[in-house]
């Protein structure tokens, strides 16, 4: 009985559902069904696949390249051939006739036309694109017109160097913010006229690019930018002035310039030092020319036996008696140690560098301290050595008695030279070929001088 009920109550079911429909059992209530694709109908009539196949050729036919393409149909089964130009329309074609509804497969047979009359049909669309592009033309010049008033405007303001000089405090911010403005204009324009080509998505993609590419270039030069900042930081603090002397770590000399690469040198031998300002920006930098006192030290050795107090005491009466010696800050001496042989003395004296040059000061004042000393008996012992002679290599006395030539005698002593006398001028003007060097190189040409007398030294 419950047969005979299945077999009357299915063809009553394939009547109320329509051709081509497919049947799908309803998921339960409490339980999500997975997306499935759509069962294929049991039956399917001419009238249906008559259809499907008139749809498929109506969308060809408004296709250019897939107007060529011949459908058949049956069963729900679509049948694609025919020639297309390229490999690209036959998955196209495929594509398409896949999405009309009650196709249930797409047998593709296109194949691909590689004809010469076929695919010479692409020079007529490049043909259509350059006419396309002819009429543009007005339009393309006008725009570029626009962005090069653009770009002219900026440049006009950024060749304001007078203004920017007044507001900006050094001519290296100058000339890096005149940079900036045309840059910025340089920019306004292109992106002006790619807006009226209707180009939005290259200015999109031109303006990626830049950016990664800036990133790639910011990794790569990072000395290099590193540098151009440690000479924007140079150009404000301004460290020193020109013909200062100063030390920057290791390096010593007179300044020349200060350029935005690097800081130019003059060594005390003549030479030209170029130290990248970077390096000049992270160092220690020692100028001996901010202030014009500078102090002067020595030591000097007396014997073990002598009075340290007392040769304290003459040396600094000696240094007192110097005229270039200045009295306030006054000279000073210490006791630095107490050698094996003698007791070592340092003495200090303080001098204007403006008048006197440190280093003809320094040896003019050890030769008077030494001779002081020596004047008022104090010994200046030199370094004691101790000598072992071993029997064993000593020479066998001559025989017979002979007595040994006077060439073996010990020379006589020279009496040491006589001492310059105290009342002989002595040159301790300061040494200024070095300074006048350098003002020679900074009257030539050559790169912009960051250094600028009229701000503050740091």
């Amino acid at each position: 009985m419950r047969g005979a009920i299945r077999a009357l109550a299915l063809p009553l079911l394939l009547i109320a559902v329509p051709a081509g429909a497919a049947i799908v059992p309803a998921a339960p209530a409490t339980t999500a069904a997975p997306a499935a694709e759509p069962a294929i109908a049991d039956r399917q009539d001419a009238g249906a696949d008559t259809r499907i196949a008139g749809r498929i050729r109506a969308i060809f036919g408004e296709i250019e390249a897939l107007s060529d393409v011949e459908v058949a149909a049956r069963e729900g089964v679509v049948t694609l051939s025919g020639t297309v130009r390229t490999a690209e329309d036959i998955d196209r074609a495929e594509r398409i006739a896949g999405r009309v509804a009650g196709v249930a497969t797409v047998e593709n047979q296109i194949t691909r036309d590689v004809s010469v009359g076929r695919n010479l049909s692409a020079l007529g669309k490049v043909s259509k694109r350059f006419g396309d592009l002819v009429a543009m033309l007005p339009l393309i010049g006008l725009a570029l017109a626009i962005a090069l008033a653009i770009a002219l405007i900026g440049y006009l303001i950024a060749g304001l160097h007078g203004l920017w000089r007044r507001l900006l405090p050094n001519v290296f911010l100058a000339d890096l913010a005149a940079s900036a403005i045309r840059f910025v204009f340089i920019v306004i324009g292109l992106v002006v006229a790619l807006d009226m080509l209707g180009a939005g998505a290259l200015m999109g993609a031109v303006l990626g690019g830049a950016g990664v590419i800036g990133i790639a270039l910011g990794f790569a030069m990072r000395d290099t930018i590193e540098n151009y900042v440690a000479s924007l930081m140079l150009s404000l603090r301004q460290p020193f002035r020109a013909n200062d002397h100063v030390r920057i770590d290791q390096m010593e000399g007179r300044v020349i310039r200060l350029t935005s690469r690097a800081t130019v040198l003059m060594t005390l031998d003549g030479n030209h030092l170029r130290i990248p300002n970077s390096t000049v920006f992270k160092a220690v930098i020692l100028n001996y020319t901010r202030n014009p006192q500078r102090r002067f030290d020595f030591d000097l050795g007396i014997d073990a036996g002598d009075d340290a107090d007392a040769g304290r005491g003459v040396g600094r009466d000696a240094l007192a008696a110097l005229p270039f010696v200045l009295a306030e800050p006054a000279p000073d001496a210490g006791v630095v140690e107490v050698g094996d042989s003698n007791i070592v003395l340092r003495f200090f004296g303080w001098i204007d560098q403006r008048e006197t040059d440190w280093y003809k000061a320094r040896s003019r004042a050890i030769a008077a301290v030494k001779a002081k000393l020596e004047a008022e008996g104090f010994a200046l012992p030199e370094p004691i050595y101790r000598l072992r002679f071993d029997p064993r290599t000593m020479p066998l006395p001559p025989e017979n008695g002979a007595e040994t030539q006077g060439t073996d005698a010990p020379p006589a002593p020279v009496a040491p030279a006589q001492s310059a006398r105290e009342d002989e001028p002595q040159d301790i003007a300061p040494d200024e070929e070095i300074a006048r060097m350098v003002e020679a190189e900074r009257a030539q040409e050559g790169d912009r001088d960051l250094l600028d007398p009229k701000r503050p030294v740091e």
